[in-house]
């Protein structure tokens, strides 16, 4: 486990170099939410001209299921696991090929604020914060993504690749809501493509905040 000094310390390389911290500070929060499940044995659905885009006020997000070939799968070395506990979450079944679930957040968008520091001996330090008062359950998922441009191995659609996901215990009520800690950047990430994107959805299931992370340019 990296000690939280550590956390704080990548945290505070970012905000003292010439890159700022990448914050959600200034990023208006979407709309909606699309989020496309690709399962690893099925290198084609990469590079379908039918990949659904996301509509304006629309973020995609991009999850790679693990195959039944397993670390010999097509797409193996960009899947994570957590990529089958989201569809489960939505109560959806793993598709064979991909499939993709569509969501709007109810109602204004939560105060959610996340941070990202810059990636440092294979890590990055991540911060998120709520404000929120009187809610007693959260479900939030905090996620390291790779953002690609359309064309990145075939890739009809720009997308935003999960490629770290971290769930914080936030079943306890509270009026401030907080964690830091690092993530791992995966094998093979560009990080100065790496963002950070947190979802939140409250006890009943509805999307409260779609939050991301912008860096100066």
């Amino acid at each position: 486990m990296v000690r939280i000094p550590l956390i704080a310390a990548l945290l505070g390389l970012a905000a003292a170099s010439a890159h700022a911290l990448c914050t959600s500070d200034k990023v208006p929060q979407a709309q909606a939410l699309l989020e496309r499940f690709i399962n690893a044995d099925c290198e084609a659905c990469w590079r379908d001209p039918a990949t659904p885009q996301a509509p304006a006020g629309t973020l995609a997000l991009d999850w790679v299921l693990p195959g039944a070939q397993g670390e010999n799968a097509p797409l193996a070395t960009v899947a994570v696991d957590e990529a089958a506990e989201r569809l489960a979450f939505l109560k959806k079944t793993p598709p064979e090929r991909a499939t993709s679930v569509a969501s709007r957040r109810a109602g204004k968008g939560a105060p959610l604020r996340i941070a990202l520091g810059d990636a440092f001996n294979d890590y990055v330090g991540v911060s998120m914060e709520l404000k929120m008062p009187g809610q007693a359950r959260w479900n939030a998922w905090l996620l390291l993504v790779e953002q690609l441009p359309a064309g990145v191995e075939g890739s009809p659609v720009p997308r935003n690749l999960v490629r770290g996901v971290f769930r914080p215990d936030w079943s306890r009520p509270a009026s401030v809501l907080e964690e830091t800690r690092a993530m791992r950047v995966a094998e093979g990430v560009r990080p100065e493509r790496l963002r950070l994107v947190a979802v939140l959805q409250d006890g009943h299931g509805e999307i409260r905040a779609i939050t991301e992370t912008g860096c100066p340019e």
